[in-house]
């Protein structure tokens, strides 16, 4: 994830090392509570790639412990037997996949494991994310699907009254219309896998109107007309619509912009890259939230995990690629 580097501060945010997870974020405690049931029965494998420092060992331990996922360490085993050490944990506590000590060894060997259905989903250890997604979207031994790649962060806000998703923060940076297509469906498709029946999308822009002159306003109109037309199913598709009107029914009214979904939306589809990472990193460092993450569009979901991200938000996003993995999860 594209996040600064200076750790976040205020009171929500917990101590890099401290033990278990943050209680103030019950939304994003629910996905954890939700896939810590669908493991009782099994447990999602997922490929921790190249693990060989001590937060992301640090990481593999709290999957574990919260029970989310069966962490499965693939990269040297001698690195990672290392950087357990620095990390106070046992590395015979795990399973590892030994490869040689490049990280592109561990981000191939994990990607024929999920090929072959070995691993249900990839998170990103302590290799670059460009080192995973190089192996992720070869073309003949990679993880590509029929879909684009795209990637969907899903926020527990203090000011919103249920989880909020935003898509592409993160892979896409200047999106067309034909690329959207594929970051909606995507994003829509993880919302029903988490239990939203009928998501409610709105195709944010800085205006309301469409104007010829700002491209992302000539999108919105084409992706609510096809939305209209059944292209996502029951899914309700606003847009363009400014931040403010999106997230605020009270902005809506007072500008007095008719929507059926103003201050209730599931989905906030962004124009590009650089409007969606600063949203995000407004949503976690000024608004106060946390989130879980996943890039969708492959054979499996990757949890890519930045090292200022919380423990809250890693062992969340766990969670949520272990529901999402399910066709028939649903958020109890």
């Amino acid at each position: 994830m594209n996040t600064p580097p200076a750790p976040r501060g205020g009171a929500s945010e917990q101590p890099r090392g401290a033990p278990g997870l943050s209680r103030e974020f019950p939304r994003l405690r629910q996905l954890i509570e939700r896939a810590r049931f669908i493991a009782s029965c099994e447990r999602a494998r997922i490929g921790l790639v190249h693990p060989c420092d001590a937060l992301a060992l640090q990481a593999a331990g709290l999957v574990r412990d919260e029970g989310v996922a069966q962490p499965v360490l693939v990269g040297c085993r001698r690195l990672i037997e290392a950087a357990a050490e620095k990390a106070g944990l046992d590395a015979r506590d795990f399973e590892i996949v030994d490869t040689d000590a490049a990280p592109q060894a561990a981000a191939a060997r994990a990607v024929e494991l999920a090929r072959d259905g070995t691993l249900r989903a990839l998170m990103k250890g302590s290799l670059h994310t460009d080192e995973l997604m190089s192996a992720v979207v070869h073309r003949e031994t990679g993880l590509r699907s029929n879909t684009r790649i795209s990637h969907a962060f899903v926020f527990d806000l203090p000011r919103y009254h249920k989880l909020l998703a935003l898509a592409d923060c993160v892979v896409n940076i200047a999106p067309d219309l034909k690329s959207k297509l594929d970051i909606v469906g995507n994003a829509l498709d993880l919302l029903r896998r988490i239990g939203v029946q009928r998501p409610a999308a709105a195709v944010v822009a800085a205006v309301e109107t469409v104007n010829p002159a700002i491209a992302a306003t000539l999108d919105a109109q084409e992706l609510v007309r096809l939305g209209r037309e059944g292209r996502w199913g029951d899914a309700g598709i606003e847009g363009p619509l400014g931040f403010d009107n999106a997230f605020s029914a009270q902005a809506a009214r007072t500008k007095h912009i008719e929507s059926g979904h103003a201050g209730d939306f599931d989905l906030m589809v962004v124009p590009d890259l650089n409007a969606g990472n600063m949203l995000y990193k407004s949503f976690v460092y000024v608004g106060g939230g946390d989130c879980a993450g996943l890039v969708l569009g492959a054979r499996v979901p990757i949890v890519l995990t930045s090292r200022a991200d919380s423990l809250t938000a890693r062992v969340a996003s766990v969670a949520l690629a272990a529901i999402a993995t399910r066709a028939d999860a649903t958020v109890a």
